[in-house]
C-alpha cells in the first residue's frame, strides 16, 4: 500500500515553488550521466557540514521532483512493486472506487484478493492508464481527421 494518503497531499506555496525553481536548476547543471554516484553537501542549523554520495539515478529523480514542484505540483513516489488499495488505484485512474472494482471484476485490471480486500500493482494499473490514453489520443485524432474532412473549422 502506499504510505501518503492522496487526500493529504499539500500543494506547494510560492516560497517552495521558488526553492523548487532554483534547485532544480543547479541540479540539472550538476548531475554527470558519466558517473554512477555524485556527492553533494548538505548544511543543517548549525551550520555543520556533512557530504553525502548518492546514486545519480536518485539525483535526476531528486530533479524532476523539484521540476514538478516548481510547476505547482504535488509529488509523490510511488514503489513499482506497490500494491493499491481500490480506493488508491481509483484515484490514481481518477475514477470512482465503484468503477475501479467494475474494472476488475471484469478481468480489465489484474488482481489479488487477501480475504475480501482487493489488492492491485501499482504496474497493472499504470499498464492499464496507458493503454486507455491511447485509445483516448486515437479517438481524438480520429475526431480531428473526421472534422478536417467535414471543413469544420479546424485546422
Amino acid at each position: 500500500m502506499i504510505t501518503a494518503d492522496l487526500a493529504r497531499s499539500i500543494l506547494p506555496d510560492e516560497k517552495a515553488i521558488a526553492a523548487a525553481t532554483e534547485s532544480s536548476r543547479q541540479i540539472a547543471a550538476f548531475v554527470s550521466a558519466k558517473l554512477d554516484t555524485q556527492r553533494i553537501e548538505l548544511i543543517d542549523d548549525a551550520q555543520q557540514r556533512q557530504s553525502v554520495e548518492l546514486p545519480t539515478v536518485a539525483l535526476k529523480l531528486l530533479g524532476d521532483i523539484l521540476n514538478e514542484l516548481a510547476l505547482g505540483n504535488t509529488v509523490r513516489v510511488v514503489p513499482i512493486h506497490a500494491e493499491l488499495t481500490t480506493q488508491e488505484g481509483a484515484d490514481m485512474l481518477n475514477v470512482s472506487r465503484p468503477h475501479l472494482v467494475k474494472l476488475l471484476d471484469e478481468g480489465q485490471i489484474p488482481h489479488t484478493k487477501t480475504g475480501s480486500h482487493r489488492r492491485i500493482k501499482f504496474t497493472d494499473i499504470m499498464a492499464y492508464k496507458a493503454d486507455r490514453d491511447k485509445v483516448s489520443r486515437e479517438a481524438m485524432h480520429e475526431l480531428a481527421e473526421q472534422a478536417q474532412e467535414l471543413d469544420m473549422g479546424y485546422q
